[in-house]
């Protein structure tokens, strides 16, 4: 028989998960804490603020705080519940986006390599997404897409370049079903091994999960599994050992361009994932080796560029285009291999 007094359980803590942290801007001005949390937290309501508080589940500098508690700047702020965080649950962060365009119904972004685009598991916070909900209110969602506002597409976490996002219901709507018809126009500029031997190509084969790692999309030629995917591919410039390819997208399956050039014998370079990481292409003297190492250190990354995107504007119709310049790192590791063959 347990002796243990009965109101020790009662007193016991329950368990608690950290949701939000956030740190206030040194430029932040005196707010009251539920109405700051209101705007900063995707989803949140004044009601449920002021009932997280009221529980103690809302910590500044460490401390229990109040509803009427006016932030300052530099204060950390901890909401903790009662149940591990959803991956619904976005906080906004102040995160600087490159934007080339906005108005009222949407926005283009030019995402830097290493930007994860939405929260998910092993990357809650510093994603694209993350900066849209601190710097925009009420993204739309589109149906069975929680926690992602404001998307209608996503580019890899180390794929640079351009995404379109969608500010209103009916931009995402329209926009939602231009990529559905596969109507958008969206190119990317891909570094790879080799040289193919045609000028350009297309192609076609299924993409889906490989049975040795579900990281890693394989192409099924035979539509045995995976999904309907067409890749129409360029040569831009021939380089010996790698090529600057243009990939044009009719469809936008999950590592399309990475699993469709490896299956072409050209994966892009420095792509760890499909085996673009190692030399693939050239020869092994030392020198060489070298250099290849050098413009892996400068690209740590697969080379890839979302360059240009084409849609029709969801309310006036017209013919939008935008074109990005290839990032530094992209356009550095190019010069260097242009450089090395014209001495070669």
């Amino acid at each position: 028989m347990n002796n243990q007094p009965e109101e020790d359980f009662e007193d016991e803590e329950l368990d608690l998960y950290e949701h939000h942290k956030i740190l206030v801007d040194k430029g932040q001005t005196l707010m009251r804490i539920d109405k700051f949390l209101t705007e900063k937290v995707a989803n949140a309501t004044r009601n449920k603020v002021q009932q997280a508080i009221d529980s103690g589940g809302v910590l500044v500098n460490g401390n229990p705080t109040k509803s009427n508690y006016r932030i300052k700047p530099n204060d950390e702020i901890k909401v903790m519940l009662t149940k591990p965080p959803r991956e619904t649950e976005v906080l906004g962060e102040n995160i600087p986006l490159d934007i080339i365009f906005e108005d009222p119904e949407l926005l283009v972004v030019n995402k830097p390599a290493g930007m994860v685009v939405h929260p998910a598991h092993g990357n809650w916070s510093g994603t694209l997404v993350n900066g849209l909900v601190y710097h925009f209110q009420n993204l739309p969602e589109m149906a069975g897409n929680d926690g992602r506002p404001g998307l209608v597409h996503r580019i890899d976490k180390d794929t640079s370049g351009l995404l379109v996002i969608a500010k209103t219901e009916l931009a995402m709507t329209q926009l939602a079903a231009q990529f559905y018809h596969h109507s958008i126009e969206r190119t990317y500029y891909a570094l790879v091994w080799g040289e193919p031997e045609e000028d350009e190509g297309t192609i076609t084969g299924h993409i889906g999960r490989s049975a040795k790692d579900r990281k890693v999309m394989d192409v099924y030629p035979d539509g045995s599994y995976g999904k309907h995917a067409v890749t129409h591919w360029k040569v831009l410039k021939r380089l010996r050992y790698v090529s600057l390819i243009q990939c044009n997208l009719e469809t936008g399956r999950t590592h399309q361009i990475r699993a469709h050039m490896k299956y072409l014998g050209h994966p892009l370079f420095n792509d760890a994932m499909y085996g673009g990481d190692k030399i693939r292409k050239g020869t092994q003297f030392s020198k060489y080796k070298t250099f290849v190492q050098n413009c892996f250190e400068m690209m740590p990354r697969q080379a890839l560029h979302a360059k240009s995107l084409g849609f029709i504007h969801p309310t006036s119709n017209e013919n939008m285009f935008f074109e990005s310049e290839l990032p530094s790192d992209f356009q550095s590791v190019l010069d260097k291999w242009e450089a090395y063959v014209s001495f070669d």
